[in-house]
């Protein structure tokens, strides 16, 4: 699948260690992860490393190896390269640093590299390398946590970063780690080609991204759809901002997009969660794994403390997961069970009088798993292992594992058993608890950002497979030219926009016909007066709009008035009882490529700012999502009594500038409806502004 074959280095059966110090510590930490495969080190000034004889060269080595570890100079590193594709080796690492993190020289040294390597993958440089915890097959340069796996399953985690990766290794949380890769420069494999590739090993059960750029957004979300196919969920933690290339312009919609914002839309419709920090991204791969996406955002806990259930209530709240009540059977269940000295609510303060009674705790905590929502948890913060005794917490941990299996999930269920503090739980109880398919949680904050994500993206991945997005073309700002409202207008009324009846006029014309008793304006009273010019995007700023004007004498002195900003005028039919102004925009990233932005519009559009971001191609579904997130959605259904917009015709109406879009995608550099007026029936765009490089 992937664009170089990446089984030999992932899965290696014989591994060389080229260099030096590096290259020793490399092998050092292979065998101690237990590789089982031949290990051959390589240093023609040098007789043996960590106790294994040294070959003196490449060309002294039995057969081409299937994966290398390259600790060598950059400049060396590029000739030795070159001899391992030559020899057939299925794979690089390539350690050392002065490419092109380094400037212009170092790009192009790295140039020199990508070249030499050929058709044979190459991972970096300026990288750590990668851990196979599954085959114990490790081309790293330093110590790290990672433990044999053995025969289970586990998650594969890819970064920019070898220090990230590294302490990612460290983790005490029971997450099995299957794969660590470090890419670094990635200037030949990539993070869409690791993808593609650990999707051809069945043990990895979800893949972790730390990416800080992305050379193709075409390739990436090819290896995205491609996961999701083959059902191995993804969590990402995007670091850094995406400078964009162009300028701001005259439109709104380019400062709307914030630095992130195309890549939060990116995610979201490829079905990825989108982690805010290492600890829930740990905590979200760790959820994946155990239970996978899902099937709904309830969640029930159960604690012997009221303010740990208050407090459970309190953050599920703010990350929009739902506490119900439970069914009633499971609740006369559960008030059997506790007496009526408890209340039994959701969450749930079982309270001390049961605490240490096996018996009773199973039968406890199996009646709040009879609810079946969407997450059940259990909070457990253990006492210090070095000062305290922990027997009771032991008996509950075995009423809930109990409990568990008394009562099997179903899909999409996840059981969790999660500490407040991160530090409370013990990895040894992480592990016991994975063993019987209960999800090990540290912080009660971090468990619900992964509970929350993991809702979140199973929806995204219930709905139809999006269509794959290719990389833009570029387009020079320097050949993009302007176009007036009126010519704006038209374009955009030809792709299907409803525009108000309207006719541009000479300053002239407009006031011989004002002048004349008998003539009649080309459009029916009240009207709007503008100033048509390609130089001025914000007329309303400038005085260059007149509204609800009634008669002849007001257009022509309103005329006379905006005469110093332009000489052409458009006149149009004023258009009233709008339930909410939008703005519809497209702007041109320049590695995303054409976007739509939809938000709050008119004269707010910078106060509130509210708009959502959607990546081209978009389906009419997607742009119903997107409204529906805006904050003024409410206000087009209807708030409290009032007029409802017609939001089908909301839609056809964004679809519209979409279609513009699509036949002028090579063309187009940015555009924006402001305001588009939501309507009790109907949708009209009074204002629009295009900016295209003409053919």
């Amino acid at each position: 699948m992937s664009a170089k074959p990446l089984a030999r280095l992932l899965r290696p059966r014989s591994i060389a260690f080229v260099g030096g110090k590096a290259a020793e510590e490399a092998l050092r930490q292979c065998r101690k992860l237990g590789f089982a495969g031949a290990v051959w080190p390589v240093n023609p000034r040098r007789t043996e490393m960590d106790g294994v004889p040294c070959f003196a060269d490449l060309a002294a080595l039995p057969e081409a190896p299937d994966a290398v570890f390259l600790a060598t100079p950059a400049e060396a590193s590029i000739e030795l390269v070159g001899e391992l594709a030559a020899l057939g080796a299925g794979g690089t690492v390539c350690y050392a640093s002065d490419f092109a993190e380094v400037g212009p020289e170092g790009s192009e040294r790295q140039a020199r590299l990508t070249t030499a390597a050929g058709a044979m993958p190459l991972v970096g440089p300026n990288c750590y390398g990668l851990l196979n915890a599954f085959d114990c097959a490790g081309l790293w340069p330093d110590q790290h946590g990672c433990a044999p796996i053995g025969e289970g399953r586990g998650v594969a985690i890819i970064t920019q970063s070898g220090n990230l990766g590294l302490n990612f290794t460290m983790q005490r949380r029971a997450l099995p780690l299957g794969y660590m890769i470090a890419i670094g420069n990635a200037a030949d494999v990539d993070a869409a080609d690791l993808i593609e590739a650990l999707l051809e090993d069945r043990r990895v059960s979800a893949i972790g991204l730390h990416i800080e750029g992305l050379k193709s957004i075409e390739r990436f979300s090819a290896a995205c759809l491609a996961a999701r196919r083959a059902g191995v969920p993804l969590v990402v933690l995007k670091t850094g901002s995406s400078e964009r290339g162009a300028a701001l312009t005259l439109s709104h919609t380019s400062s709307l997009a914030g630095p992130d914002a195309l890549y939060d839309a990116l995610f979201d419709r490829l079905g990825i969660a989108r982690a805010s920090g290492p600890a829930d991204f740990i905590e979200t791969l760790k959820l994946l794994h155990t239970c996978g996406l899902l099937a709904e955002a309830t969640l029930t806990s159960a604690s012997c403390s009221g303010g740990e259930a208050s407090l459970v209530a309190d953050l599920a709240e703010r990350r929009g997961l739902a506490t119900p009540l439970f069914p009633p059977s499971a609740q006369a269940e559960l008030e059997a069970v506790l007496g009526p000295l408890v209340s039994v609510s959701n969450p749930l303060d079982y309270h001390t009088y049961i605490w240490g009674d096996l018996a009773a705790q199973t039968a406890c905590f199996a009646g709040m798993l009879k609810a079946r929502f969407g997450a059940s948890l259990l909070v457990l913060d253990y006492p210090r292992a070095d000062r305290c005794e922990d027997r009771d917490w032991g008996t509950t941990l075995a009423a809930f594992i109990a409990a568990h299996r008394q009562v099997p999930p179903g899909p999409g269920q996840a059981r969790i058993v999660v500490s407040a503090l991160p530090e409370n739980l013990p990895e040894t109880v992480g592990h016991e608890l994975l063993a019987a398919g209960i999800v090990p949680m540290m912080g009660l904050s971090e468990a619900l950002d992964a509970i929350a994500l993991a809702a979140r993206i199973g929806p995204a991945l219930a709905r139809p497979e999006p269509a794959p997005l290719q990389d833009p073309a570029p387009l020079d700002p320097a050949q993009v030219v302007t176009w007036d409202e009126a010519a704006s207008k038209t374009a955009l009324a030809a792709a299907g926009l409803h525009v108000p009846q309207g006719e541009r006029l000479s300053f002239a014309r407009l006031a011989a016909l004002c002048e004349d008793p008998a003539a009649a304006l080309p459009v029916p009273f009240p009207l709007v007066l503008k100033v048509a010019s390609d130089a001025i995007a914000h007329k309303s700023d400038l005085g260059g709009v007149a509204l609800g004007l009634r008669t002849k004498d007001q257009v022509l002195a309103e005329a006379r008035r905006m005469q110093a900003l332009g000489d052409q005028f458009l006149l149009e039919e004023m258009i009233g009882g709008a339930v909410a102004e939008l703005i519809v925009g497209l702007a041109r990233d320049p590695q995303f490529g054409l976007y739509l932005t939809i938000g709050a519009g008119g004269v707010l559009v910078e106060l509130l700012r509210q708009a959502e971001q959607v990546l081209l191609p978009a389906s009419r579904a997607d742009i119903q999502r997107a409204l529906e997130r805006l904050a003024l959605y409410p206000l087009l259904k209807g708030f409290r009594g009032g007029a409802a917009a017609d939001i089908p015709a909301l839609v056809d109406a964004i679809e519209a500038v979409a279609r513009f879009a699509a036949g002028n995608a090579d063309r187009l550099y940015e555009l924006d409806v402001n305001p588009l007026l939501a309507l009790p029936k109907g949708a009209v765009a009074v204002d629009a502004l295009v900016r295209i490089k003409e053919c």
